[in-house]
């Protein structure tokens, strides 16, 4: 993954750019921090925009003397809510925006387990710095968990446990640039960021994992930090949402590049019904779970398609 590693050099190479155009950067304290009062003689309207999306997605299939062999029985069952809350009022933007993903496949052969499980948190807070309105001074925030234990099974009904609610989980506070040239793209930069790694699970902490030291339940590190976000509508009834985070840590192999990399695509047939496909891919240099002895990090890929229910909130 060390090649990963040029692309947040190229982005913090754009920052400085940026920030030689005559960007007025000594009013980021005054801007950030101020209260924002709405006097009597301020006649501008808050402008909010809110809505989401549910969607519930269900496989199912049986067998009964079938010669070509397989389960008798099989369900999937896959899940994914989102939530947003947008704000725009003159320069100053607040992006905050929920995913919750979750995923549970039953067979006869292997049981019940999940297959997804997620909790991501962002709110990202921008102060325009150009006549254009496509660059901002900003500040981001994010907070991704899981709910449930996470195993790996080593027989049908038992397995190791890996990962559980709030180990891992991450928090990252970062400050830098974020540039938005229009409502579908965006791409955030800053070469000052703070991560927290919390494992607050005894079971996990005490043998040491996801990089936190051996008998600790939390870690921090410092790093650059690149977030690219895609959100598009493809044809009429074929919408796209894609999210790229590249951290890399100063402190300990900086080159090692951690990624976090979703994508989620829905196929509209009606009103309620719609296909989807989320295909996602994660590296962490510090997730070493994998390989021949288990012990060595690895790039995970996640690829699910199905066909069920979605309905999207209204937005005001």
């Amino acid at each position: 993954m060390k090649s990963i590693g040029l692309l947040i050099i190229f982005s913090l190479t754009l920052f400085q750019v940026a920030l030689s155009q005559n960007i007025p950067v000594r009013t980021l304290p005054t801007e950030i921090f101020r209260s924002i009062n709405k006097n009597i003689t301020d006649t501008s309207k808050w402008r909010w925009k809110r809505g989401g999306a549910i969607n519930a997605n269900l496989g199912q299939g049986s067998l009964s003397n079938w010669s070509a062999g397989g389960d008798n029985f099989s369900m999937v069952v896959t899940t994914y809510f989102n939530y947003y809350l947008l704000h725009r009022k003159g320069k100053h933007t607040w992006d905050n925006n929920l995913d919750f993903f979750f995923g549970y496949v039953q067979t006869t052969s292997l049981g019940s387990r999940k297959n997804d499980d997620r909790v991501d948190f962002v709110s990202k807070y921008g102060y325009t710095v150009d006549s254009s309105r496509k660059w901002y001074i900003s500040g981001l925030y994010n907070f991704r968990t899981q709910l449930f234990d996470g195993l790996t099974y080593v027989t049908r009904d038992s397995g190791i446990l890996n990962s559980t609610f709030l180990s891992p989980a991450y928090t990252l506070l970062s400050a830098g640039m974020d540039y938005k040239p229009n409502s579908d793209f965006s791409l955030f930069l800053s070469p000052l960021t703070s991560r927290w790694v919390l494992v607050a699970s005894k079971r996990l902490y005490k043998d040491g994992a996801y990089g936190v030291p051996k008998g600790r339940r939390i870690i921090n590190e410092m790093g650059a930090f690149a977030s690219l976000n895609y959100t598009k509508t493809i044809w009429k009834n074929v919408s796209y949402k894609g999210r790229m985070d590249l951290f890399s840590n100063y402190r300990s192999n900086p080159l090692n590049t951690d990624i976090y990399f979703t994508n989620f695509v829905t196929f509209k047939i009606n009103k309620y019904l719609s296909a989807s496909y989320n295909l996602d891919m994660i590296y962490d240099d510090d997730v070493k779970l994998f390989g021949p002895n288990k012990n060595s990090p690895g790039l995970q890929l996640k690829s699910l398609i199905g066909i069920g229910f979605l309905m999207n909130f209204a937005a005001k």
